[in-house]
């Protein structure tokens, strides 16, 4: 395969999605980026008048993803690489949240991702190559209170990669699952939806929490073109990883959590192997 590859990535608008299609335009890729306006459709496009593309796209509306892609396929050429960025943070208590705020967040963060990848996985598998890179989360592997169903459903995006990537292995095709720590976007600003607080009861976990990252945000120290810059090193791995972690504080708190779940799982040992037999 030619080391120019054809990516198309979700969600070109800001944060990973924009840094990263910045990056690849200037590594000499072609990008087709989907967005949700014309301005912003018109914005892309003049990064670059040959290798920039945009399409408007919701990723939640699925009955179209799939004409979106054969016209991509059609007009500028077969998908190389597929990057589902889109997606957006959901802050609320689990009880305090309505059932349709965490349906809109699996929507996105997970229904979104899936119908994009069966839209390109056809063509992939033909032609024997591909790689699909689902942008999860830190929180795919930690969990924080107050961002319950976001957890969820980046939890249930790497396992998804994972066992995707067994699937389609014997293709030639790679999944890899990235997932960021804390960087310098709009996930904790504009771009995240708040649940309005109801019940006093969690005041006390929750307030300091929730003021926490309002202030934190935009002061992260992730950087998002040294993000975009790693993930184009996975892209042109011959031998890329299924999973990869972002930033030094999610390495810090994914090895924390997997050392307290071994400690967790001696301690347990016993009662564990008591139901067998």
């Amino acid at each position: 395969m030619s080391s120019v590859k054809t990516i198309l990535i979700t969600g070109v608008s800001s944060g990973f999605g924009q840094a990263l299609a910045q990056e690849a335009l200037a590594a000499g890729h072609r990008v087709i980026g989907t967005v949700r306006n014309r301005e912003a459709q018109q914005a892309f496009e003049a990064l670059d008048a040959n290798r920039a593309v945009a399409h408007l796209l919701d990723v939640t509306d699925f009955e179209h993803l799939d004409n979106v892609v054969a016209d991509i396929e059609s007009t500028v050429g077969p998908i190389d690489v597929l990057v589902n960025n889109a997606g957006y943070g959901h802050e609320g208590l689990l009880e305090e949240s309505s059932l349709a705020e965490i349906r809109r967040q699996f929507d996105v963060n997970v229904f979104g991702a899936v119908a994009m990848i069966k839209a390109v996985l056809p063509g992939m598998r033909e032609r024997r190559r591909g790689h699909i890179i689902n942008i999860t989360s830190m929180g795919g592997f930690i969990t924080l209170p107050g961002i319950t169903d976001y957890c969820g459903s980046k939890f249930a995006l790497e396992g998804i990669s994972e066992a995707l990537g067994k699937e389609v292995n014997p293709f030639g095709i790679h999944v890899t699952a990235v997932a960021p720590g804390s960087f310098r976007t709009e996930w904790a600003g504009r771009s995240m939806v708040r649940t309005p607080r109801s019940i006093a009861d969690y005041d006390a976990l929750f307030a300091p929490i929730r003021q926490a990252r309002e202030e934190k945000s935009g002061k992260q120290l992730g950087d998002p073109v040294k993000a975009a810059r790693a993930i184009l090193t996975v892209i042109g791995s011959d031998t890329p990883p299924a999973h990869l972690l972002l930033g030094s504080d999610a390495l810090a708190l994914v090895r924390e959590k997997l050392a307290t779940l071994s400690q967790e799982i001696n301690a347990w040992e016993a009662v564990t192997r008591s139901t067998d037999g």
